[in-house]
């Protein structure tokens, strides 16, 4: 089965409306003139550029320190993971398992599962197409959850400075964190996920 592309259709990834290729004035949509590609040109560099960058930010964002306590002046620094392990400790076990698995897991498993998209487009994978795809919009839609645990720190920091013995700092993890989380998520936005289709040759 032929698709649309090789049947002399373009598709707007805004609106998705087909076009046919001879009659797209300067290949802008009729509907949403956006511009029209049949591919998106570097859209598997940039994806790949993004995601590198994410898997290098991602270990000093888990070893280094993303928050420190100052309590009754005794100063105590944890990083993600000592953070988790405190919050078992105390008895708020459900908080730390909501941020163990928005901070170490679902991170790690978004960009393993790209970068398993990305390896099968760059050499053609041909079995499995459906499941990359299905893959591929099941890392977009957990994306918006990917900064779960930055919210669930910035509920326990205004906890903290409603206190007058102790306060909360954060510290340069919390900045990496946010940017692997913002890198995952642009490198799946960037990728055109038409890709995964042509490299499998249009077989299932």
């Amino acid at each position: 089965m032929k698709s649309a592309l090789k049947q002399g259709y373009l598709s707007c990834r805004h609106c998705h409306k087909l076009i046919n290729n001879s009659s797209a004035a300067q290949h802008y949509c009729p509907r949403c003139h956006s511009k029209i590609h049949p591919r998106v040109p570097q859209s598997l560099r940039w994806s790949w550029a993004l995601l590198l960058t994410g898997f290098a930010l991602y270990i000093p964002a888990n070893v280094l320190p993303i928050m420190t306590l100052n309590k009754m002046w005794v100063l105590r620094t944890d990083t993600i993971m000592s953070g988790i392990t405190n919050l078992y400790n105390i008895g708020m076990a459900p908080i730390a398992a909501i941020v163990f698995i928005a901070s170490i897991i679902v991170p790690l498993l978004k960009m393993i599962t790209l970068a398993y998209i990305l390896l099968a487009i760059q050499f053609k994978w041909q079995k499995g197409v459906l499941l990359r795809s299905k893959m591929y919009r099941m890392v977009e839609f957990v994306g918006r959850w990917s900064m779960l645990d930055i919210f669930v720190i910035s509920i326990l920091l205004a906890i903290v400075k409603f206190g007058n013995v102790a306060s909360v700092n954060l510290e340069p993890a919390a900045i990496l964190f946010a940017l692997v989380v913002a890198l995952t998520m642009l490198a799946a936005q960037c990728l055109d996920s038409r890709l995964i289709w042509d490299s499998g040759n249009d077989s299932h």
